[in-house]
């Protein structure tokens, strides 16, 4: 049977016990206490009793019950805001401390593309001068905490400003017009700028409607070289930067690629730069940045050092000069 609310009506000072805050994150994410009980392994009824003895602990109810189902009230919405990151800096504590006692690892955060075409080609090179460190690659476009995240460090690619503060610049970047060499050669002759408006033009799809990725556009690439009104055979438009350097590489079309991407793609003749008079600087650039509990690792330490070597020689590849 639920309580009163008169019944929570004598204040509380002492500090919450830790034990049941669990039980309450169960049934606050499910909103069911069967659902809780079965991801927690115990009996509903002891759930139900962890829960009535929190809410006695904290002196307010923290779920509305009825017949088939509960919400949370206010309090316990306020109870789960700051619940909910804390468990996972917990988490996120203990697991390191597992990692620690046992093998080594390093887990890195960065965006599909980038990992499948710069940092996982070159891997093989990390694992064999380090044997016993083991890498875990966490691919997604959503941005870490590192004070939190089972991350140790992020790859970023992005503008100089307070989100890298704290980064490592790996390198910069040009955009260049690249397609398979087959393509160019059964083609018409691109010999100056306009003559790209005989092929199909492939870019990204969602770049006019996010922020910065205006600078990867071929209509900026037709301005900049006064073309504004040119429009090509026709358009192929894909999500990820890796889609596109594949659809170069099959021959669908001519790209304006990022050049620390297809470096290895041109070095190795699957693709070719046509007009390299023609390449295009951007503000963006490629940023490593080292979680604070990750730092000092050894293991951490021996990837970061290894990522900037690697990053050295694609500075080297595509031309990039120093900076001053």
């Amino acid at each position: 049977m639920s309580k009163s609310p008169a019944s929570f009506s004598q204040h509380r000072s002492r500090p919450v016990a830790a034990g049941h805050l669990r039980a309450f994150e169960a049934v606050a994410r499910h909103l069911n206490f069967r659902a809780a009980s079965e991801e927690l392994a115990l009996t509903q009824s002891a759930v139900s009793r962890q829960i009535q003895s929190l809410e006695d602990e904290i002196g307010v109810p923290l779920f509305l019950r009825h017949t088939r189902a509960v919400e949370l009230t206010s309090a316990g919405a306020q109870l789960l805001r700051t619940l909910v990151p804390a468990l996972e800096r917990l988490d996120s504590t203990v697991r390191q401390i597992r990692q620690s006692a046992g093998r080594k690892s390093v887990a890195i955060s960065t965006w599909a593309s980038f990992a499948s075409m710069w940092l996982i080609p070159r891997l093989e090179a990390f694992q064999q001068a380090h044997p016993d460190i083991d890498i875990r690659i966490d691919a997604t476009d959503n941005t870490v905490d590192l004070e939190t995240a089972d991350v140790d460090l992020a790859l970023r690619y992005t503008l100089p400003g307070p989100m890298v503060r704290d980064a490592q610049r790996l390198f910069g970047e040009q955009l260049a017009v690249v397609a398979s060499p087959w393509l160019i050669k059964s083609g018409q002759p691109i010999r100056q700028a306009s003559d790209v408006a005989h092929f199909t033009l492939i870019e990204a799809g969602d770049a006019h409607r996010t922020q910065h990725m205006e600078w990867l556009t071929w209509r900026r690439w037709f301005e900049h070289h006064r073309l504004p009104r040119l429009e090509p055979k026709r358009w192929l438009y894909f999500n990820y930067a890796h889609q596109i350097a594949q659809a170069a590489l099959t021959g669908q079309g001519v790209a304006l690629a990022r050049m620390p991407l297809v470096a290895e793609s041109l070095a190795t003749g699957d693709l070719v730069e046509v007009l390299p008079e023609h390449r295009l600087d951007s503000p963006l650039a490629y940023w490593m940045l080292v979680g604070p509990r990750s730092a000092q690792r050894p293991e951490v330490k021996a990837f970061c050092d290894w990522l900037c070597r690697e990053a050295e020689q694609t500075r080297r590849t595509v031309g990039e000069q120093p900076k001053s």
